[in-house]
Protein backbone atom coordinates (compact mmCIF):
# COMPACT_ATOMS: atom_id res chain seq x y z
CA UNK A 1 0.00 0.00 0.00
CA UNK A 2 1.30 3.53 -0.93
CA UNK A 3 1.53 5.90 1.59
CA UNK A 4 -1.03 8.45 1.81
CA UNK A 5 -2.16 11.51 4.40
CA UNK A 6 -5.55 11.00 6.22
CA UNK A 7 -7.56 14.48 7.22
CA UNK A 8 -10.69 14.05 9.47
CA UNK A 9 -13.49 16.37 8.20
CA UNK A 10 -15.55 18.16 10.40
CA UNK A 11 -18.07 19.54 8.26
CA UNK A 12 -19.58 18.28 4.43
CA UNK A 13 -17.67 21.67 3.30
CA UNK A 14 -14.82 20.89 4.59
CA UNK A 15 -14.98 17.73 3.63
CA UNK A 16 -16.02 18.35 -0.25
CA UNK A 17 -13.61 20.85 -0.50
CA UNK A 18 -10.57 18.62 0.39
CA UNK A 19 -11.41 16.11 -1.89
CA UNK A 20 -13.06 18.68 -4.94
CA UNK A 21 -9.35 20.33 -5.30
CA UNK A 22 -7.56 17.24 -5.28
CA UNK A 23 -8.02 14.45 -7.97
CA UNK A 24 -5.76 12.04 -5.85
CA UNK A 25 -8.10 12.68 -2.71
CA UNK A 26 -11.19 10.47 -2.08
CA UNK A 27 -13.76 10.17 0.49
CA UNK A 28 -13.48 7.21 3.66
CA UNK A 29 -16.22 6.36 6.31
CA UNK A 30 -16.38 2.48 7.05
CA UNK A 31 -13.78 1.24 4.83
CA UNK A 32 -14.98 -1.85 4.18
CA UNK A 33 -14.35 -1.72 0.52
CA UNK A 34 -11.74 0.94 -0.25
CA UNK A 35 -9.11 -0.28 2.21
CA UNK A 36 -9.22 -3.55 0.75
CA UNK A 37 -8.92 -1.70 -2.86
CA UNK A 38 -5.77 0.46 -1.75
CA UNK A 39 -4.00 -2.67 -0.05
CA UNK A 40 -4.46 -4.76 -3.77
CA UNK A 41 -3.42 -1.53 -5.49
CA UNK A 42 -6.25 -1.26 -7.55
CA UNK A 43 -6.94 2.31 -5.89
CA UNK A 44 -4.01 4.73 -4.70
CA UNK A 45 -5.31 8.06 -3.45
CA UNK A 46 -3.11 10.39 -1.73
CA UNK A 47 -5.62 11.85 0.85
CA UNK A 48 -8.18 10.24 2.36
CA UNK A 49 -10.86 12.51 4.21
CA UNK A 50 -12.89 10.99 6.74
CA UNK A 51 -16.44 11.84 6.73
CA UNK A 52 -17.74 9.52 9.78
CA UNK A 53 -17.84 13.06 11.32
CA UNK A 54 -18.78 14.84 9.09
CA UNK A 55 -22.13 13.21 7.98
CA UNK A 56 -25.38 12.60 9.90
CA UNK A 57 -25.24 9.33 11.88
CA UNK A 58 -28.94 9.86 12.57
CA UNK A 59 -32.10 8.33 11.40
CA UNK A 60 -34.86 11.14 11.62
CA UNK A 61 -38.53 10.22 11.14
CA UNK A 62 -40.05 13.44 8.71
CA UNK A 63 -43.24 14.93 9.77
CA UNK A 64 -45.15 13.18 6.10
CA UNK A 65 -43.79 9.25 8.13
CA UNK A 66 -40.59 9.28 5.50
CA UNK A 67 -37.11 9.11 6.74
CA UNK A 68 -34.16 10.84 6.09
CA UNK A 69 -31.18 8.50 6.99
CA UNK A 70 -27.68 9.93 7.53
CA UNK A 71 -24.68 8.85 5.44
CA UNK A 72 -22.74 7.89 8.48
CA UNK A 73 -25.55 5.78 9.64
CA UNK A 74 -23.65 1.99 10.16
CA UNK A 75 -25.84 -0.66 8.38
CA UNK A 76 -26.36 -2.44 11.80
CA UNK A 77 -28.00 0.75 13.43
CA UNK A 78 -30.09 1.01 9.98
CA UNK A 79 -31.16 -2.47 9.91
CA UNK A 80 -32.09 -2.58 13.78
CA UNK A 81 -33.98 0.81 13.22
CA UNK A 82 -37.50 0.12 14.45
CA UNK A 83 -38.87 2.66 12.27
CA UNK A 84 -37.15 0.94 9.35
CA UNK A 85 -38.12 -2.51 10.62
CA UNK A 86 -41.49 -1.50 10.58
CA UNK A 87 -42.17 0.91 8.17
CA UNK A 88 -39.73 -0.61 5.57
CA UNK A 89 -38.84 -3.80 6.32
CA UNK A 90 -37.56 -5.19 2.89
CA UNK A 91 -34.28 -2.65 3.34
CA UNK A 92 -33.92 -4.65 6.79
CA UNK A 93 -33.77 -7.49 4.99
CA UNK A 94 -32.25 -6.39 2.64
CA UNK A 95 -28.97 -5.13 5.00
CA UNK A 96 -28.58 -8.17 7.22
CA UNK A 97 -28.41 -10.48 3.97
CA UNK A 98 -25.39 -8.54 3.22
CA UNK A 99 -21.78 -8.83 4.77
CA UNK A 100 -21.05 -10.08 7.86
CA UNK A 101 -22.20 -8.83 11.60
CA UNK A 102 -18.81 -7.25 11.92
CA UNK A 103 -18.83 -5.68 8.48
CA UNK A 104 -22.33 -4.02 9.42
CA UNK A 105 -20.97 -2.42 12.20
CA UNK A 106 -18.51 -0.14 10.60
CA UNK A 107 -20.04 -0.03 7.44
CA UNK A 108 -22.28 3.07 6.52
CA UNK A 109 -24.96 3.78 4.26
CA UNK A 110 -23.26 6.35 2.00
CA UNK A 111 -19.97 3.91 1.40
CA UNK A 112 -22.15 0.70 0.62
CA UNK A 113 -23.52 2.78 -2.17
CA UNK A 114 -20.27 3.76 -3.69
CA UNK A 115 -18.68 0.67 -2.98
CA UNK A 116 -16.83 -0.74 -6.14
CA UNK A 117 -17.96 -3.90 -8.21
CA UNK A 118 -16.54 -7.67 -6.98
CA UNK A 119 -16.21 -8.71 -10.31
CA UNK A 120 -12.66 -10.53 -10.33
CA UNK A 121 -10.84 -8.71 -12.95
CA UNK A 122 -11.24 -5.20 -11.69
CA UNK A 123 -10.11 -6.77 -8.50
CA UNK A 124 -6.93 -8.02 -9.87
CA UNK A 125 -4.59 -5.41 -11.23
CA UNK A 126 -2.41 -8.27 -13.24
CA UNK A 127 -5.54 -8.09 -15.66
CA UNK A 128 -7.05 -6.05 -17.97
CA UNK A 129 -10.08 -4.61 -17.02
CA UNK A 130 -12.07 -1.02 -18.59
CA UNK A 131 -13.31 -0.49 -15.13
CA UNK A 132 -10.02 0.35 -14.14
CA UNK A 133 -7.91 0.62 -16.83
CA UNK A 134 -10.29 2.27 -19.73
CA UNK A 135 -9.32 0.95 -22.98
CA UNK A 136 -7.66 -2.29 -22.09
CA UNK A 137 -10.15 -4.79 -22.73
CA UNK A 138 -12.61 -7.07 -20.80
CA UNK A 139 -11.48 -10.76 -20.33
CA UNK A 140 -14.61 -11.25 -18.28
CA UNK A 141 -16.80 -11.56 -21.59
CA UNK A 142 -14.69 -14.19 -22.48
CA UNK A 143 -13.33 -15.32 -19.14
CA UNK A 144 -14.83 -16.13 -15.90
CA UNK A 145 -18.44 -14.71 -15.93
CA UNK A 146 -20.91 -16.99 -14.23
CA UNK A 147 -21.02 -14.38 -11.47
CA UNK A 148 -21.15 -11.09 -14.04
CA UNK A 149 -24.13 -9.04 -15.29
CA UNK A 150 -27.07 -10.01 -17.91
CA UNK A 151 -28.96 -6.81 -18.52
CA UNK A 152 -27.40 -3.09 -18.44
CA UNK A 153 -24.10 -4.39 -19.60
CA UNK A 154 -22.02 -3.34 -22.62
CA UNK A 155 -19.25 -4.85 -24.74
CA UNK A 156 -16.93 -3.02 -22.40
CA UNK A 157 -17.92 -4.01 -18.93
CA UNK A 158 -20.33 -7.03 -17.97
CA UNK A 159 -19.32 -6.35 -14.03
CA UNK A 160 -22.24 -6.18 -11.31
CA UNK A 161 -22.81 -3.46 -8.82
CA UNK A 162 -22.45 -5.06 -5.08
CA UNK A 163 -24.92 -3.88 -2.80
CA UNK A 164 -28.04 -5.49 -1.17
CA UNK A 165 -29.00 -2.38 0.44
CA UNK A 166 -29.01 -0.64 -3.20
CA UNK A 167 -31.82 -2.77 -4.49
CA UNK A 168 -34.23 -2.40 -1.62
CA UNK A 169 -33.67 1.20 -1.77
CA UNK A 170 -34.25 1.51 -5.45
CA UNK A 171 -37.66 -0.35 -4.81
CA UNK A 172 -38.55 1.80 -2.25
CA UNK A 173 -38.45 5.04 -4.51
CA UNK A 174 -35.54 6.39 -2.21
CA UNK A 175 -33.76 9.69 -3.58
CA UNK A 176 -29.82 10.08 -2.47
CA UNK A 177 -29.22 13.67 -0.72
CA UNK A 178 -25.50 15.29 -2.60
CA UNK A 179 -23.67 18.04 -1.42
CA UNK A 180 -21.21 19.86 -3.85
CA UNK A 181 -17.57 21.26 -3.90
CA UNK A 182 -19.56 24.67 -4.13
CA UNK A 183 -22.41 24.07 -1.25
CA UNK A 184 -25.03 23.03 -4.12
CA UNK A 185 -27.49 20.48 -2.52
CA UNK A 186 -29.51 18.27 -5.24
CA UNK A 187 -31.47 15.11 -5.13
CA UNK A 188 -30.71 11.88 -6.78
CA UNK A 189 -33.34 8.84 -7.45
CA UNK A 190 -30.83 5.70 -7.64
CA UNK A 191 -30.96 5.19 -11.31
CA UNK A 192 -29.89 9.05 -11.75
CA UNK A 193 -26.77 8.26 -9.39
CA UNK A 194 -25.66 5.47 -10.86
CA UNK A 195 -24.55 5.36 -14.85
CA UNK A 196 -24.63 2.06 -17.45
CA UNK A 197 -21.12 1.07 -18.65
CA UNK A 198 -21.38 1.88 -21.81
CA UNK A 199 -18.40 3.12 -23.81
CA UNK A 200 -17.28 4.43 -20.55
CA UNK A 201 -17.39 1.36 -18.16
CA UNK A 202 -14.92 3.34 -15.53
CA UNK A 203 -17.36 6.29 -14.91
CA UNK A 204 -19.97 4.00 -12.02
CA UNK A 205 -21.98 7.05 -11.44
CA UNK A 206 -22.87 10.81 -11.54
CA UNK A 207 -21.44 12.60 -9.02
CA UNK A 208 -18.25 14.98 -10.03
CA UNK A 209 -15.23 15.51 -8.11
CA UNK A 210 -15.98 16.78 -4.35
CA UNK A 211 -19.59 15.43 -4.34
CA UNK A 212 -20.55 13.85 -0.87
CA UNK A 213 -23.57 11.74 -0.72
CA UNK A 214 -25.06 13.34 3.04
CA UNK A 215 -28.43 11.68 3.45
CA UNK A 216 -30.70 8.77 1.97
CA UNK A 217 -34.58 9.68 1.61
CA UNK A 218 -37.58 7.37 1.99
CA UNK A 219 -40.61 8.16 1.51
CA UNK A 220 -43.66 8.05 3.53
CA UNK A 221 -45.09 4.68 3.99
CA UNK A 222 -47.76 2.93 2.12
CA UNK A 223 -49.97 -0.30 2.74
CA UNK A 224 -47.62 -2.52 0.97
CA UNK A 225 -46.38 -5.82 1.86
CA UNK A 226 -42.26 -6.19 1.04
CA UNK A 227 -39.64 -8.40 0.99
CA UNK A 228 -36.02 -9.45 -0.01
CA UNK A 229 -34.70 -12.64 -1.21
CA UNK A 230 -30.84 -12.95 -1.92
CA UNK A 231 -29.66 -16.01 -3.70
CA UNK A 232 -25.91 -16.77 -3.10
CA UNK A 233 -23.43 -19.69 -3.56
CA UNK A 234 -23.15 -20.66 0.25
CA UNK A 235 -25.24 -20.05 3.58
CA UNK A 236 -22.57 -17.99 5.33
CA UNK A 237 -22.12 -14.37 3.71
CA UNK A 238 -21.74 -13.78 0.41
CA UNK A 239 -22.77 -11.16 -2.68
CA UNK A 240 -25.45 -11.85 -4.50
CA UNK A 241 -25.69 -14.07 -7.18
CA UNK A 242 -29.12 -13.16 -7.48
CA UNK A 243 -31.61 -11.05 -5.55
CA UNK A 244 -34.81 -9.84 -5.65
CA UNK A 245 -36.63 -6.48 -3.69
CA UNK A 246 -40.83 -6.55 -3.91
CA UNK A 247 -43.10 -3.80 -2.80
CA UNK A 248 -46.88 -4.86 -3.62
CA UNK A 249 -50.03 -3.33 -3.20
CA UNK A 250 -53.30 -5.31 -3.96
CA UNK A 251 -57.15 -4.18 -3.72
CA UNK A 252 -58.76 -8.36 -4.14
CA UNK A 253 -56.86 -10.31 -6.85
CA UNK A 254 -55.73 -6.78 -8.53
CA UNK A 255 -52.18 -5.60 -8.50
CA UNK A 256 -52.65 -1.71 -7.89
CA UNK A 257 -49.24 -0.79 -7.41
CA UNK A 258 -45.82 -2.86 -7.25
CA UNK A 259 -42.11 -1.66 -7.38
CA UNK A 260 -39.58 -4.29 -8.14
CA UNK A 261 -35.86 -4.02 -7.96
CA UNK A 262 -33.16 -7.36 -8.85
CA UNK A 263 -29.64 -7.41 -7.71
CA UNK A 264 -26.38 -9.66 -9.34
CA UNK A 265 -28.07 -9.14 -12.68
CA UNK A 266 -26.63 -5.76 -14.33
CA UNK A 267 -24.13 -2.50 -13.13
CA UNK A 268 -26.54 -1.01 -11.14
CA UNK A 269 -29.70 -1.82 -8.33
CA UNK A 270 -32.02 -3.10 -11.58
CA UNK A 271 -35.36 -1.13 -11.28
CA UNK A 272 -38.00 -3.60 -13.58
CA UNK A 273 -39.96 -1.09 -14.49
CA UNK A 274 -40.98 -3.17 -17.70
CA UNK A 275 -42.30 -5.29 -15.84
CA UNK A 276 -44.39 -2.94 -13.17
CA UNK A 277 -45.75 -1.30 -16.14
CA UNK A 278 -47.38 -4.98 -17.13
CA UNK A 279 -48.09 -5.80 -13.72
CA UNK A 280 -50.00 -2.76 -12.69
CA UNK A 281 -53.69 -2.61 -12.95
CA UNK A 282 -53.49 -6.71 -13.52
CA UNK A 283 -54.23 -9.79 -12.12
CA UNK A 284 -52.46 -11.00 -8.83
CA UNK A 285 -51.38 -14.26 -10.20
CA UNK A 286 -48.88 -16.55 -10.15
CA UNK A 287 -48.96 -16.99 -14.16
CA UNK A 288 -49.08 -12.78 -14.58
CA UNK A 289 -45.97 -12.26 -12.35
CA UNK A 290 -44.12 -14.78 -14.57
CA UNK A 291 -45.15 -13.56 -18.07
CA UNK A 292 -44.58 -9.76 -16.28
CA UNK A 293 -41.18 -10.47 -14.92
CA UNK A 294 -39.66 -12.74 -18.09
CA UNK A 295 -41.04 -9.85 -20.21
CA UNK A 296 -38.10 -7.74 -18.16
CA UNK A 297 -35.19 -9.48 -20.14
CA UNK A 298 -36.11 -9.36 -23.18
CA UNK A 299 -32.98 -6.76 -23.79
CA UNK A 300 -30.61 -9.10 -21.51
CA UNK A 301 -27.29 -10.08 -22.92
CA UNK A 302 -26.91 -13.09 -21.10
CA UNK A 303 -23.36 -14.68 -21.49
CA UNK A 304 -22.51 -18.75 -21.36
CA UNK A 305 -21.85 -19.29 -18.11
CA UNK A 306 -24.41 -16.84 -16.74
CA UNK A 307 -27.72 -17.29 -18.73
CA UNK A 308 -28.88 -19.43 -15.73
CA UNK A 309 -29.64 -15.19 -14.68
CA UNK A 310 -32.73 -14.85 -16.10
CA UNK A 311 -34.46 -17.97 -15.04
CA UNK A 312 -33.29 -18.05 -11.37
CA UNK A 313 -34.65 -14.39 -11.41
CA UNK A 314 -37.66 -14.95 -13.07
CA UNK A 315 -38.84 -18.21 -10.62
CA UNK A 316 -37.22 -15.87 -7.18
CA UNK A 317 -39.11 -12.77 -8.28
CA UNK A 318 -42.69 -15.05 -9.10
CA UNK A 319 -42.55 -16.75 -5.88
CA UNK A 320 -41.48 -13.79 -3.69
CA UNK A 321 -44.55 -11.64 -5.51
CA UNK A 322 -47.15 -14.71 -5.18
CA UNK A 323 -45.72 -15.15 -1.41
CA UNK A 324 -46.61 -11.39 -1.05
CA UNK A 325 -49.75 -11.60 -2.64
CA UNK A 326 -51.18 -14.47 -1.24
CA UNK A 327 -49.32 -14.57 2.25
CA UNK A 328 -52.21 -16.58 4.24
CA UNK A 329 -50.87 -19.18 1.28
CA UNK A 330 -47.56 -18.91 2.56
CA UNK A 331 -47.85 -19.85 6.30
CA UNK A 332 -49.59 -22.55 5.60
Amino acid sequence: MRPFEYVRASSPAEASTLVGRSPAATYIAGGTNLVDLMKNGVTEPELLVDVRAATSADVVRRPDGGLLIGAAVSNAELAAHPDVRRDHPVLAQAVLAGASGQIRNVATVGGNLLQRTRCGYFQDVTKPCNKRRPGSGCPAVEGAHRDLGIIGTSDHCVATHPSDMGVALVALDAVVHVRSATGEARALTLDELYRLPGDEPHLDHTLEPGDLITAVELPAPRPARMRYRKVRDRASYAFALISVAGVLETDGDTVTDVRLAFGGIAPRPWRARRAEARLRGGPATRAAFEVAVRAEFSDARPLPHNAFKSDLTVSTATTLLSDLAHPVQEQS
